[in-house]
């Protein structure tokens, strides 16, 4: 008699067990690693899709906004890296905590978009980092983001509420591994009402459109992330592209004036020595001084 091997749970559904149990464990696990400053959770919607849209500073954040979330009864559902889902036991757990995975390439980019549309659709809280990594701007303001969480909510008529953190990366800093824990450290979250996208609504979904409305979203997180952190954030947000583009021409730039530079101390130093043998050319055809 053959067995039947076991249907692999689809991605997005979940078991309402695992989820219980995991409110069990994170809620006072995450308390024991930070301390948690936060308002706006009035402005989430009670039940409903709804898409949440935070700023990226470190994956301790991670913890902080599940748990924001979780403070207004909304259970998170976070993209997470495709590869974590064929990780042993862990692949496992959060499939089953209706986690949904991000695959490389744009077919499998428009996928996972199409199974958030369908999480999104059933009335889940679904998690953006626009960013899609943390943030690269040296002062820690949101930069320009990925298009996604525009598309989804134009698409499913899903409300975006913008969430700002601040102080998450103090306890695991960007390309840190160990969290530093003690003493422990104050999160600050506040969440906005939801972004006004009515302007959108009606347009074709062109790149531009998706642009004008993602960079809208992530006006309402940068003013957000200002009020904590009591800072103006800046009028264009931080692109690594042309900030890298300006560091070449820059270098080159620099290159080039060292270069310049060389040139015109060189043809000093040959000027210098022509000098110096036209002196000793003089002096050697000079009579000399009669001896007394």
């Amino acid at each position: 008699m053959t067995r039947t091997k076991a249907t692999k749970r689809a991605y997005g559904t979940y078991s309402n067990t695992w989820r219980n149990v995991s409110k069990l464990i994170l809620r006072p696990g995450i308390r024991m690693m930070m301390r948690l400053d936060w308002g706006g959770q009035q402005n989430i919607p009670a039940d409903g899709a709804m898409l949440l849209a935070a700023n990226h500073l470190s994956y301790m954040d991670i913890f902080a906004v599940s748990l924001f979330a979780d403070s207004a009864r909304r259970y998170p559902v976070f993209l997470a890296k495709s590869s974590l889902f064929d990780i042993p036991v862990l692949g496992a757990i959060i499939t089953k905590l209706g986690q949904l995975p991000v695959f490389r390439g744009q077919a499998d980019a428009a996928l996972v978009l199409r199974e958030a549309e369908m999480v999104a659709r059933s009335g889940a809280c679904v998690i953006f980092y626009p960013e899609a990594t943390v943030t690269r701007d040296p002062d820690q303001w949101p930069m320009v983001s990925k298009t996604g969480v525009a598309r989804l909510a134009l698409e499913t008529g899903a409300p975006v509420v913008p969430v700002a953190h601040w102080g998450a990366q103090k306890i695991l800093p960007y390309g840190s591994y160990v969290p530093k824990l003690l003493p422990r450290k104050t999160v600050r979250i506040i969440a906005g009402p939801p972004v006004d996208l009515s302007e959108f609504t009606d347009l074709p979904l062109t790149s531009a459109v998706l642009r004008a409305a993602t960079d809208k979203i992530m006006r309402d997180v940068a003013v957000l992330l200002g009020q904590l952190r009591e800072e103006t954030p800046p009028a264009e947000p931080f692109h690594p592209a042309v900030a890298r583009r300006k560091m070449r021409q820059e270098l080159r730039a620099l290159a080039e004036g060292q270069e310049e530079a060389g040139g015109q101390e060189e043809a000093g130093r040959q000027e210098a020595a022509g000098g110096q043998e036209a002196d000793s050319a003089d002096e050697a055809a000079a009579p000399g001084t009669p001896s007394q």
